[in-house]
């Protein structure tokens, strides 16, 4: 009998399953399915930022502002300025670059105009980051484009540029 039993039990169990498939032909007809698509594209969106993260640095990585450069075409002149306007003579005066202590951040004065011009557009402020070149690298994974790739300016100072999206420059600079 206990066989008997068990053939009923599996004939029950299709019947089950018969009344499933009807079921199942009722839901293709609503729109749930088209749903489901449209749900992983924004999975994939929310899940995109999280893959380059354990590529690139993580955390905050412009940490505070640190100096600004304006590009000045006479230098002797943009230094009598600068040294009446902030009230004391700059702590690094070269050919190449100029620099004064303001409050603890730096005002530089540079020389050079072969990238970038006085006037609206020809002020860099930079940021103090940890490392430049990740940095430099994570801006530019997130749409910026480089402007001055890393670079060594002295000692242990490393600097860089980027354009944000919408051309705004970024300095970078690390050390000291």
């Amino acid at each position: 009998m206990a066989k008997p039993k068990a053939k009923a039990k599996k004939a029950a169990k299709p019947a089950k399953a018969a009344a499933k498939p009807a079921k199942a032909a009722a839901k293709p007809a609503k729109p749930a399915k088209p749903a489901k698509p449209a749900k992983a594209p924004a999975k994939a969106a929310t899940a995109r930022p999280v893959a380059p993260a354990a590529v690139l640095p993580a955390g905050p990585m412009l940490r505070s502002l640190r100096t600004v450069i304006y590009q000045v075409d006479d230098l002797e002149r943009a230094k009598s300025f600068y040294s009446t306007a902030v009230g004391c003579a700059p702590y690094f005066d070269e050919p190449f670059y100029v620099g004064y202590d303001v409050g603890g951040f730096e005002l530089g004065l540079d020389p050079d105009l072969t990238k970038r011009t006085p006037g609206a557009g020809g002020t860099c402020a930079y940021w103090r980051v940890d490392d430049a070149r990740a940095t430099h690298s994570f801006l530019v994974a997130l749409g910026a484009r480089s402007i001055e790739a890393p670079h060594n300016v002295g000692g242990p100072i490393e600097v860089a540029i980027v354009a944000d999206p919408f051309g705004n420059l970024l300095g970078l600079i690390q050390g000291a």
